[in-house]
């Protein structure tokens, strides 16, 4: 037993060294659970006991190490916001759950192979895992940070085909490729031939030099389409944990404009500002905003830019007579929404508002907050709203007064591929995101959370404008290559010149057709586990 769990360490170690942000060694991923199928083949031929119990906790020890390897800086940010030791318990969220939810998943395939051949068998193993990321994405403590197919973001000139197939392809094709290279190896091993060798070779060069192949083509043959814009993304390195200490609401804003000013063309259209940009100890009420000073200075600040615009993130709140949402707080004789919110500021009097949607669970929101109602007491004392933010049901689109439409794109929102699909369907012609990494500090968050904005990019061939408080801040173009950034923790803006695009990419008119069918197969995996005990029960009847 002792060698199956250095496989499977062997296993997370190799799927670890994959992950984003080390650069280029994404191929990885195409061997990283051979080592893990190995040792539950090892434990299905042996003659342990409570061999389904022995394949759970090992295919979990590769789950724990892999992800609390990758995604160790989430204690950061949940310290940001909550005492520590709540801050470690909601970690434990993102570090234990998934990996629950994977050894689950290969005990379920542990079933399957009792009464299945083993063709049947992976193919439900990968229906499986793939329904296991869907639920992950969808679910009230949804994390899709570690879908296996964001891992080629380090190396998107491998995954160009991503505009037909979203991340679910990448993760299609690392799982299809596991699975062979297991074979071969098991083969080799047993000196069995099952499959012809030269049929599985062949069928494992294909798998991986194919979708590689079809890719570099795409990648070297893509022309954008000529229909620029001038943008400016600031980093205005403002601290997170002093945001109202040493430097006051006014003195942010005139920041900003400094550095926007500093970058600034006759012919800028947008200015992309962070999350939470302009905000103040008590939050910006939004049917007053134009009353507000930091409002005036934005007006004044535009003028000299006859298309100019302010896409910014910003804390703001509604104020209602009845209580409208579950997440809405009595507030005097009234009740308060808060937002986590974008808004865009042009040269009129207009204002566009979007609150963000995919809120960060234990932070953002209280998850299954009917359930959980009892809670809101509790949530608010560790420094969150009573029951969490308001959000919009859907994502909308900004439109400047030239007609140029923009997806306001807020921090976390950025890893859900479909959701940003849903600004392109509207008419967005490029993706903003705005951000405030400070929170992770300066680890490898901050570098995963820019590498997966090229995913965007490539899923639905628009430009990304990225503005990060503390950075790193950029701009990546239609193929996904990363044209400007910046350092981090270093206050300065980039003004770039892009291309906006409507053309509509299969990916982002068709969406994850590859979850759909790995939904089907997640039920056909399941009915061909409970089928022999349904038969078994008829017949003891």
């Amino acid at each position: 037993m002792k060698q199956n769990y250095l496989l499977a360490l062997l296993s997370a170690f190799i799927l670890w060294l994959a992950w984003p942000p080390i650069p280029y060694s994404s191929l990885l991923l195409l061997v990283g659970f051979v080592p893990l199928l190995i040792a539950i083949e090892n434990i299905i031929r042996s003659n342990y006991e409570k061999k389904g119990t022995k394949i759970f906790w090992t295919s979990f020890l590769t789950g724990v190490v892999w992800n609390t390897a990758s995604i160790y800086w989430v204690f950061n940010a949940m310290n940001a916001f909550l005492p520590t030791v709540v801050a470690l318990l909601i970690a434990l969220i993102p570090f234990c759950l998934a990996p629950l939810l994977m050894g689950l998943v290969f005990r379920l395939y542990y079933e399957l192979r009792k009464t299945r051949n083993i063709t049947w068998s992976f193919i439900g193993l990968i229906s499986l895992w793939i329904g296991y990321e869907y639920l992950h994405q969808t679910w009230d403590l949804a994390f899709p940070w570690m879908t296996l197919g964001n891992g080629f973001a380090n190396f998107h000139q491998l995954i160009q085909w991503y505009s037909f197939t979203g991340v679910y392809g990448g993760t299609l094709w690392i799982w299809a490729t596991n699975v062979l290279v297991f074979l071969a190896y098991w083969q080799y091993k047993e000196k069995i031939e099952a499959i012809s060798a030269i049929k599985l070779n062949i069928a494992v060069a294909s798998i991986i030099i194919i979708p590689i192949g079809i890719s570099l083509v795409q990648y070297f043959s893509y022309e954008e389409y000529i229909n620029p814009s001038e943008v400016v993304v600031v980093q205005p390195n403002i601290d997170p944990y002093q945001k109202f200490g040493s430097i006051s609401s006014q003195e942010q804003i005139e920041n900003l404009i400094q550095l926007s000013e500093s970058v600034a063309k006759p012919n800028t259209e947008f200015f992309i500002w962070p999350e939470t940009a302009i905000s103040n100890e008590s939050g910006i009420n939004e049917a007053d905003f134009r009353d507000y000073a930091a409002y005036n200075r934005i007006e004044f600040f535009l003028e000299n830019y006859h298309n100019g615009n302010v896409l910014s993130g910003i804390e703001s709140y509604e104020l209602y007579i009845n209580q409208k949402t579950n997440t809405a707080r009595p507030f005097a004789d009234k009740f308060l929404e808060s937002y986590n919110a974008a808004v865009l500021i042009d040269g009129s009097s207009k204002l566009q508002f979007y609150h963000k949607s995919k809120l960060v669970p234990g932070v953002e929101q209280l998850p299954f907050n009917k359930a959980l109602d009892f809670m809101k007491p509790l949530f608010a004392q560790f420094g969150g709203t009573t029951g969490g933010y308001g959000s919009d049901s859907i994502p909308s689109v900004f439109y400047s007064q030239s007609g140029i439409g923009v997806a306001p794109v807020i921090c976390y929102e950025s890893i859900w591929g479909d959701y940003v699909t849903q600004y392109v369907k509207q008419g967005a012609q490029f993706i903003a995101i705005v951000t405030n990494d400070g929170w992770w500090k300066n680890t490898s968050g901050k570098d995963q959370h820019l590498e997966y904005a090229k995913l965007r990019a490539i899923e639905n061939r628009r430009w990304v404008a990225r503005s990060a408080n503390t950075g790193i801040s950029g701009f990546i173009n239609q193929r996904g290559d990363i044209i400007q950034k910046t350092s981090w923790w270093v206050p300065t803006a980039l003004s770039q010149e892009i291309n906006l695009n409507e053309e509509i990419t299969f990916y982002t008119k068709s969406g994850d057709l590859v979850v759909y069918i790995g939904l089907l197969g997640c039920l056909l995996a399941l009915g061909l586990i409970i089928l022999p005990k349904s038969k078994v029960n008829s017949n003891n009847r």
